[in-house]
C-alpha cells in the first residue's frame, strides 16, 4: 500500500501527500522514501510542472522515522560503512528535492518546492521540510517544529544537522539540534526554523501560490549560492571559534560526556561548516553510522522509544479484558500527589472530585492546581480558557459521600497504614462493588492494604511519581487477589493520562522505590564512612544520575527518610539490614534539617527554597576522612547498588519484563539514560565483566553487592536479557 499520492492541478503545481495507510500518523520507512523520490523525479521531470507541494493527508505532518527502520538498518548491517551507504541513500533523495533540477555549480534553479506542515513535524520531517525551498506552517497551537533525536540516543542524521547550522548559525541552532528543542510553530518562526504561518484553512492555497510565483533567488539555497557566509561566523573565525569552545564546554558539562551523539553532533558541525556542503553532509553520514552503531545509543533508541511505544500500546495489559469506559475519577487527598494526580486527570478530560479532611486542606490543593496552571499560562504552554476549564473540572469537597458514584477512586494520602485502612474501610461502604479502589502507595505492599476493603479483587496499587505533572511514569502494582480486569482498568486510566505504565507484582517499595531507596542510602552512607559530600554528589552525576543521592534525598524530604526506615524496621524485624545511612539520616532530622522542605538538610537553601550548596557544617558531624577514596570506586557503588537490586527484582519475580525494568528506570526514578537502563547496561557491559565488579565491591563493602544468583544462572547457560 502506498504512503505517498501524487497529483497535478489545472495550474501546473504538483502535490506530494504523504499518508500512511493504517497509521494515525505519518512515520517514513524506506519504502516511503523511494515512492517519495519517484514522485519527485517524475515532477522534476515533467514540463506541465511548474512546482511542488509537499502536504500531509494526517491530521499532523509526521513524527519523524520509523526508528525500527533503522534499527533493522542496524540489524541488517554488518558495519558502519554499510549503515554510512544506507543513509547517503537518505541524502540523494532530500538533495534532490533541494536542487529539483538545478545545479548550483552553474547558478541555474531548478523547481520550486514548498512544505505545508499541518502539525507536528519532527525528525526526519522536518529534515525533508529543511530541504525544500519554502516552509510554510498552519498556525495549530498543538504542533511541535523540530529536531528530537538526540532525546532518544541519536543526532539529526538526514541532513537536519549540517542544514540547519548553516540555516541559523552555531549558537542558534544549539538547542534544535543538541537539546532536541521543538517550538510551536510561531516560537518556530521567531527562531528561524520555519518560513512563514498561516491560517490552517489556507495553507494549501498559501503554498501553491509561493510555488507559482517563487524567483530563481527564491529557489536556490543560501548554502548553494557564491560567498555564502554562515550566520554568527565560521569555526575557524575568531566569534565561531570562542561560540565552538563555549558550546563544547556546554555540552560536556551537562551530558558528562557520556552521550557519543551530543559529541557526533557538535563534531558534525564543526567539521561540516568547513568543508563545501555536499562533502559536508557525507561528513554528517559518518558520524550518524557511526552512533547508530554505538551500543549506547542503541540500547536508548530500543529502551526510550521501542521499548516505551511497546508498553504504552499495551504489550502488558491483560488480554481480552475490556477497554475501560470512564468519564469521572474521585481522588481522595489533595496533597502534593492527590492535587497532582487530579489535575492529571482533568487535562485529559476527566471530571474529578478531589476530597480531603478539612477545608484547610482543599484550599491548599487548589491552590497548588492553580499556581502550576498559572505558570503554563505565563509560559505559553495553555491557554487561559483551558486553565479555566481544567479548573472547572475539579469538584473540591470534604465529604466522602460524594464519591458515591465513582467507577474508580485513587486514594493519595499520608503513607500510614492505619489512616489508609480507615479510609478504605470508609470507602468500601460508600462506593458501588464494581468500583476500583486504587492506592497511589509508593511503599506500602498492596496485600496488607487490601485487607480493609470488601472486594480485595477489585484493588491495586497505582504509584505515580513526583511532581505527577512532570514525571511519564506510573507502576500499577498487583497483589495475588488483584483480577485482571483491574489491571486493566488501571492501565487504560494511566494511557487516558497520557502516562506510561509498568506492571509489577506486590513487594515492599515494588520496583523503582525499592531501587532508588538503595541508591540513596549508599550515598547516605558514603558521608558517614567519610567520604566527601561533593565527591559523592559529583560521582553520582558522572554516571548519569539527574540527581546525587544527597540532593534527592534532601528534595524527598529526611523525615519522609526516618519515617520509612522506622516503619521498615518494624515490618521487617530480624530482617532489615542496619545501616549508615540510617545513622547519618536520624542525626541530620534529629537536628531540625529535613531537606529542602525546611530549608536545611544535607545542601543549605535561601529563604525562597533555593539551594545554594552543600552544607559545610555536615563536616563537623562526620568529618571526612584524611585519604579520600577514587572517585571510579564511588561511581561503582552508587551504580552497582541500583543494578544489583534491580536484578533482585527480576529474580523475585516483583518485576516481570526487562523492558518494563529499563523504561521505568530511567522513567521513574532518571537511571543513567545513557545506559538505556540497567538490563541494557548488564548486556552492553557482559555478565562476566559486572559479575567480576560486584565481587569486588561485596568484598570491600559488604553482602548488599552479592552478585545475584540470576546472574550466576545466566553466566553458565550463556545467556543475555535481551
Amino acid at each position: 500500500m502506498a504512503d505517498f499520492y501524487y497529483d497535478i492541478d489545472q495550474s501546473g503545481v504538483a502535490t506530494i501527500t504523504w499518508d500512511c495507510p493504517d497509521r494515525l500518523m505519518n512515520l517514513m520507512s524506506w519504502e516511503g522514501f523511494n515512492e517519495l523520490d519517484t514522485f519527485i523525479c517524475q515532477a522534476i521531470s515533467d514540463p506541465k510542472v511548474k512546482g511542488i507541494v509537499l502536504a500531509s493527508g494526517k491530521d499532523t505532518f509526521t513524527g519523524g522515522m520509523d526508528l525500527k527502520a533503522l534499527a533493522s538498518m542496524k540489524q541488517n548491517s554488518p558495519s558502519d560503512l554499510d549503515i554510512f551507504n544506507g543513509v547517503m541513500t537518505i541524502h540523494r533523495i532530500l538533495r534532490n528535492i533541494e536542487l529539483a533540477g538545478g545545479d548550483p555549480k552553474t547558478g541555474k534553479a531548478g523547481k520550486p518546492v514548498a512544505i505545508a506542515l499541518n502539525g507536528t513535524t519532527v525528525g526526519i520531517g522536518y529534515e525533508i521540510a529543511i530541504s525544500t525551498h519554502r516552509i510554510i506552517c498552519a498556525d495549530n497551537p498543538k504542533a511541535s517544529i523540530g529536531l528530537p533525536e538526540i532525546l532518544v540516543g541519536i543526532f539529526p542524521g538526514g541532513g537536519g544537522t549540517t542544514r540547519l547550522a548553516r540555516r541559523l548559525g552555531i549558537l542558534a541552532a544549539a538547542p534544535f539540534i543538541l537539546k532536541g528543542k521543538t517550538p510551536k510553530p510561531k516560537d518556530a518562526l521567531n527562531a528561524g526554523l520555519i518560513d512563514e504561518v498561516v491560517p490552517p484553512e489556507l495553507l494549501i492555497s498559501k503554498a501553491k501560490e509561493w510555488v507559482l510565483n517563487a524567483t530563481p533567488e527564491d529557489i536556490i539555497k543560501p548554502w548553494d549560492k557564491k560567498g555564502f557566509k554562515i550566520p554568527g561566523g565560521n569555526p575557524y573565525d575568531r566569534q565561531g571559534f570562542l561560540n565552538f569552545v563555549g558550546a563544547s564546554a556546554l555540552i560536556a558539562g551537562e551530558t558528562q560526556c557520556l552521550y557519543p551523539a551530543a559529541q557526533a553532533a557538535i563534531s558534525t558541525i564543526y567539521e561540516g561548516l568547513m568543508l563545501p556542503f555536499d562533502q559536508a553532509i557525507r561528513n554528517e553520514a559518518k558520524w550518524f553510522a557511526k552512533v547508530l552503531v554505538n551500543p549506547s545509543s542503541s540500547a536508548m533508541i530500543n529502551t526510550l522509544f521501542v521499548n516505551k511505544k511497546l508498553l504504552e500500546k499495551g504489550h502488558r495489559r491483560p488480554k481480552d479484558t475490556p477497554k475501560l469506559n470512564l468519564h469521572n475519577l474521585g481522588v481522595i487527598g489533595a496533597g502534593m500527589m492527590g492535587s497532582g494526580i487530579a489535575q492529571a486527570a482533568a487535562q485529559s478530560g476527566l471530571s474529578v472530585f478531589l476530597v480531603d479532611k478539612d477545608e484547610t486542606a482543599i484550599e491548599k490543593g487548589k491552590g497548588k492546581i492553580q499556581s502550576i496552571l498559572e505558570k503554563d499560562v505565563e509560559r505559553g504552554r495553555m491557554s487561559t480558557e483551558k486553565a479555566r476549564t481544567i479548573i472547572e473540572q475539579i469538584n473540591f469537597s470534604t465529604d466522602l459521600n460524594g464519591l458515591r458514584d465513582c467507577k474508580f477512586v485513587i486514594e493519595a494520602v499520608f503513607e500510614d497504614p492505619d489512616i489508609k485502612a480507615d479510609i478504605f474501610r470508609q470507602l468500601s461502604d460508600i462506593v458501588s462493588d464494581d468500583c476500583l479502589i486504587a492506592s497511589n502507595t509508593s511503599t506500602l505492599p498492596i496485600f496488607d492494604l487490601s485487607k480493609s476493603v470488601s472486594r480485595p479483587e477489585r484493588f491495586v496499587g497505582i504509584h505515580f511519581f513526583s511532581p505527577v505533572q512532570r514525571m511519564a511514569l506510573v507502576e500499577i502494582i498487583k497483589s495475588q487477589q488483584t483480577n485482571d480486569q483491574s489491571v486493566s482498568q488501571a492501565f487504560d486510566l494511566v494511557r487516558k493520562l497520557r502516562k506510561t505504565p509498568i506492571i509489577v507484582n506486590d513487594a515492599r517499595f515494588f520496583y523503582a522505590n525499592r531501587c532508588i531507596i538503595p541508591y540513596i542510602n549508599e550515598g547516605v552512607s558514603m558521608v558517614g564512612e567519610g567520604y566527601h559530600p561533593a565527591l559523592i554528589e559529583n560521582a553520582a552525576r558522572q554516571i548519569g544520575m539527574p540527581l546525587g543521592p544527597l540532593q534527592l534525598i534532601d528534595e524527598t524530604s529526611l523525615e519522609l527518610a526516618v519515617h520509612i526506615a522506622t516503619a521498615s524496621r518494624e515490618a521487617l524485624g530480624h530482617d532489615y539490614l542496619e545501616n549508615d545511612a540510617d545513622r547519618v539520616v536520624f542525626k541530620l532530622a534529629g537536628i531540625g534539617r529535613s531537606g529542602r522542605k525546611s530549608n536545611a538538610g544535607f545542601y543549605e537553601y535561601d529563604s525562597k527554597g533555593k539551594r545554594l550548596g552543600l552544607w559545610k557544617g555536615i563536616g563537623n558531624l562526620f568529618p571526612p576522612s584524611s585519604e579520600q577514596p577514587s572517585i571510579a570506586t564511588v561511581k561503582d557503588r552508587l551504580l552497582l547498588i541500583q543494578v544489583v537490586e534491580a536484578i533482585k527484582t527480576l529474580q523475585e519475580d516483583v518485576l516481570v519484563d526487562v523492558r518494563e525494568g529499563d523504561v521505568g528506570a530511567i522513567f521513574g526514578w532518571g537511571f543513567a539514560p545513557w545506559s538505556g537502563g540497567p538490563f541494557s547496561w548488564v548486556d552492553n557491559q557482559g555478565i562476566n565483566h559486572v559479575i567480576t565488579l560486584c565481587s569486588s565491591l561485596k568484598d570491600q563493602f559488604g553482602k548488599r553487592f552479592e552478585p545475584p544468583a540470576l546472574l550466576q544462572e545466566m553466566k553458565l547457560d550463556r545467556r543475555t536479557f535481551y
